[in-house]
Parts: structure tokens; sequence; C-alpha cells
């Protein structure tokens, strides 16, 4: 399991299994948020079995789940509260990371310039400069 930080509280992260959450605890995580819809996945890593061994190692297990292509409000401003609710630094998962990058984007609009918010996902490779438009978008309406 590979996580890539965008900062120091937030990292993102491919499908992570119950195999892994000992390492992201000895790597200083308090908060899991999982972005990809069960749809997707094994029923094995469904949100439901992710939540039940998370909690059970102690973590903060959010389910936000982010349809590629189709990211909604109701995405951004979940993943924001979670965010703001961690009592230390955030993995959030989906099939690469490309979609936990996007919806972090979006949900600190306004809270970051939009400049940081496509180049900090870019060093590991997420393109975020298709949604420059959507960011300044919502950093003006202060969503």
């Amino acid at each position: 399991m590979t996580f890539r930080p965008l900062t120091d509280g937030y990292a993102v992260a491919p499908q992570i299994t119950p195999d892994d959450l000992a390492a992201l605890r000895a790597a200083g995580f308090t908060t899991i948020i999982d972005n990809r819809p069960d749809g997707e996945i094994p029923a094995a890593l469904h949100a439901a079995e992710m939540r039940r061994a998370a909690e059970a190692e102690g973590f903060t297990f959010v389910e936000n789940p982010v349809v590629g292509g189709a990211i909604t409000l109701e995405n951004v401003h979940r993943q924001r509260e979670a965010i703001d609710a961690a009592t230390g630094p955030v993995l959030a998962y989906c099939a690469s990371g490309n979609r936990s990058s996007v919806v972090w984007a979006l949900a600190n609009a306004g809270r970051m310039p939009t400049d940081d918010l496509i180049a900090l996902p870019a060093r590991h490779g997420y393109q975020l400069e298709g949604f420059r438009r959507e960011i300044d978008r919502l950093a003006q309406q202060g969503t």
C-alpha cells in the first residue's frame, strides 16, 4: 500500500485493505475517508467491512463514495466536514487516489490558492487542471 501526501494533514491512496490499517496507524493517520463506491469493489472491501476493521483499529471512518465524473456538492461538503473534524492526519482512498485528490481540491476551494490545489496533487501525477474553473467558482461562492 502506497499513500501520497498532498499536505501534512491529508494523503490519498489507491484502494486499501484491512491488512494496511496497522501501517496507516503507524504512519500517524487518525481518519480514513472511503471515496470508493461499493459497486466498484469486492464485498470484502465494501465500506461496511472497511468501517468495522478501521474502527477496530481506532480510526474514524467516513464513507463518502465519489462516482468518477459525477462529483456532487454533497461529496465536497462531506469531504470538507471529515477533514475539518479530523483529530490528526487524514487518508482518503479510491481506485487510484485521483478522485480523493479532486474532491479534496474542491473541498479546499477558497481556503488555499487554486494554483496550489492543482499543483500539490500534480506532484503525484494527478492532473486537476481541468477542475480549475470549478475550484474558482466554489471559492467565489464560499461553498
